[in-house]
């Protein structure tokens, strides 16, 4: 019931969903008043899909403390517990990104070992996609923290992109190895030393997130905010002045024309929709939250994500390399952390 459109673009994305993964099933929680007649368009999808009924949803301007004390039968709490209980692999809402990130903490809590939970995306790139995280669920890290992004961004990286060892950087403000603060110094001095499933690539910089130069950046949420905005601002801002230059005069006009299908292709590259999809990784359970203003395909994006970590098995993945980390101590021991 979370976000702009819904419910019709959750029903309809997972309409979208459901042609690419025929064996999905969806357990739909919300209005049923307002969601049978939009899933009756969807006869493949009905018959796939259970709804639960509840009038009760969360705001999205309600802050989390006060969506945890009243959200007891809310849609985005129910769906929460779904996972819990292994009625469902993964949920997905477009609803309140601070109670969904409160709620399951909570309910689904995070695995053993990790110390804090992190929000990741998928960025475009020249070379390729890029996965970032954390995007702003954790402020202040320690170097620690930082080398546990690195094993919950490369296992993801591995679910989504299909590599055996993704590539992974520090974002940092420069390449050399005496810049940056101490945790992102003594993160890379770990990286460099233990054994998790990825390549430690070394740092890089902001402009690099989109060069594709490695699969995982990883960063902590004061900086990963910052980027995930910048990089959104600058997006709109590119569309706006594209589009009112080729509004200017009618030969500018006519050139567009005769280029449409190369502008069609370019939209399609950067369409934010097919990028849609924050992850919360780190907890027991597979947990997406959707951009708000996401219609279908941006809700389908979403899905898909979730569907693509449970086929790979993400949670037990994390757990064993965690678990693997974890073990190595030694190299804490001895003073990795460059203090």
């Amino acid at each position: 019931m979370g976000g702009d459109h819904a419910p019709g673009s959750v029903v309809a994305g997972a309409a979208q969903v459901l042609k690419k993964y025929p064996n999905t099933r969806f357990l739909i929680f919300g209005d049923e008043n307002r969601v049978r007649p939009i899933l009756s368009k969807f006869k493949a999808l009905e018959s796939a899909s259970s709804v639960r009924h509840t009038d009760k949803f969360i705001r999205d301007d309600e802050k989390p403390s006060a969506a945890l004390r009243s959200g007891k039968d809310s849609s985005m709490r129910l769906a929460i517990e779904a996972v819990e209980k292994g009625e469902a692999d993964a949920v997905v809402s477009g609803g309140n990104t601070g109670a969904l990130m409160a709620m399951a903490k909570i309910i689904l809590r995070p695995l053993p070992g990790i110390h804090r939970p992190a929000i990741a995306s998928v960025f475009p790139g020249i070379k390729g996609e890029t996965i970032m995280l954390d995007l702003g669920a954790n402020v202040l890290v320690d170097a620690e923290n930082l080398v546990q992004f690195a094993v919950l961004g490369a296992v993801f990286a591995k679910a989504h992109k299909g590599v055996t060892t993704p590539s992974v950087g520090l974002l940092n403000v420069g390449s050399e190895e005496t810049k940056g603060p101490d945790h992102v110094r003594g993160a890379a001095a770990l990286l460099a030393k233990v054994e998790f499933p990825g390549k430690y690539h070394g740092f890089v910089e902001g402009d690099d997130i989109t060069k594709g130069i490695v699969d995982v950046v990883v960063t902590d949420g004061y900086a990963g905010n910052i980027a995930l905005k910048a990089a959104e601002g600058v997006g709109k801002m590119t569309g706006h002045f594209f589009k009112e230059a080729l509004r200017s005069d009618p030969l500018s006009l006519l050139g567009g024309a005769l280029a449409f299908m190369a502008l069609r292709r370019f939209k399609k590259k950067v369409d934010p929709r097919v990028y849609n999809g924050g992850v919360f990784l780190g907890l027991n359970g597979i947990c997406v939250k959707s951009h708000g203003g996401s219609d279908a395909l941006g809700f389908a994006s979403a899905l898909t994500l979730a569907v693509e970590m449970v086929k790979d098995g993400y949670i037990a993945q994390v757990a064993q390399e965690i678990s693997h980390l974890m073990s190595q101590e030694t190299f804490l021991a001895e003073g990795a952390y460059g203090k």
